[in-house]
């Protein structure tokens, strides 16, 4: 037992009510000091509460406002997907177009005798029995060789 000669062994429950009693004024003392040290800063931060309550709702603001503005979906992403998809409808309209166009000239060419002799003209160079075609000559290509002249 002298090893742990801190630790005190009370055989009868009166012993340690006493030595409890005996202990009280000094926890009381100890919590005395404690709340000395702490009463002058609560009383502080009590009579700031205002203003910290303002001071952390404007700093919540502008964190919400940052996330609203920068964040994985905000303004300025959705503002770029909003180009993003007005260069796609208008890329779709100008396909559309071009696809109509194709499709009303696959018809004239299985509908019009004349539109089938035009595009024979054009682009194969036909021409009907008398008839001569001329070609413009084809325009002269630069030399392979680009050595610069001294």
């Amino acid at each position: 037992m002298k090893r742990f000669s801190k630790l005190v062994n009370f055989p009868r429950p009166e012993d340690s009510l006493r030595a409890v009693a005996e202990c009280a004024p000094q926890a009381e003392e100890f919590a005395a000091r404690c709340i000395g040290r702490v009463r002058p800063l609560a009383t502080h931060v009590y009579g700031l509460r205002r203003r910290l309550a303002t001071i952390a709702v404007t700093v919540l603001a502008a964190l919400l406002f940052v996330h609203v503005m920068l964040g994985a979906n905000g303004m300025v992403v959705y503002k770029q997907k909003r180009a993003e998809y007005q260069a796609l409808r208008r890329q779709i309209e100008q396909v559309q177009q071009e696809n109509d166009r194709y499709t009303s000239h696959v018809e004239a060419l299985k509908s019009s005798q004349t539109a089938v002799e035009k595009e024979a003209r054009e682009q194969l160079g036909y021409a009907r029995p008398g008839e001569y075609v001329y070609v413009a000559p084809p325009k002269p290509t630069p030399p392979a060789n680009h050595t610069a002249k001294k």
